[in-house]
């Protein structure tokens, strides 16, 4: 078990901080998660019973582990915020870099990044999945807990978005995007 365990650390474990970085857009934060990630995997590894892919298991536990430091971050900011009294949306800016700083130091693909900003967080997750950890639409249908079809929705109207921000066609759009 511990060789399996160690190929699996060793195939997956960068793809994932990138995935949960993005995410949660903490570099600490991303390297603890996917720690997380890997304490759960290493307890629940005999009850993988292959029904998906390794990988696609691997990216729906660190989904969870992601979503749920989200919503941890979010009540403690309703309570320092319900101490603090009333901010203005200047002093609740998130000031934190966007995760394309290291994934590419590209134009283009920075430029990307930023119009994703303007996407659902669902588009985003989508496009993150599909072309930057390169799962199948089966695999990202897995990871997200969604039917294939809502996957190829999503995909469609993330692409369609950044066709519209981007000032360019269908195909030339997803050109960009695909690694």
């Amino acid at each position: 078990m511990q060789d399996e365990f160690e190929r699996l650390y060793e195939s997956y474990h960068h793809s994932l901080y990138q995935y949960l970085f993005y995410l949660v857009r903490d570099r600490d934060a991303a390297e603890e998660l996917v720690q997380e990630v890997y304490i759960k995997v290493f307890h629940s590894f005999d009850s993988f019973e292959g029904k998906s892919s390794e990988k696609t298991w691997l990216y729906s536990i660190a989904r969870h582990v992601g979503i749920d430091w989200i919503r941890k971050q979010n009540r403690k900011k309703r309570k320092w915020l319900g101490m603090l009294g009333p901010l203005s949306k200047e002093d609740i800016r998130d000031p934190a870099p966007l995760p394309d700083e290291i994934l590419t130091a590209k134009d283009e693909v920075r430029e990307i990044y930023q119009y994703m900003e303007n996407c659902t967080a669902d588009q985003r997750q989508v496009l993150m999945l599909r072309y930057v950890d390169s799962l199948s639409i089966k695999e990202t249908a897995d990871v997200l807990g969604w039917s294939e079809s809502k996957v190829k929705t999503t995909q469609h109207r993330a692409i369609k978005k950044l066709q519209d921000l981007m000032g360019g066609n269908e195909e030339e759009t997803q050109r960009r995007v695909e690694p």
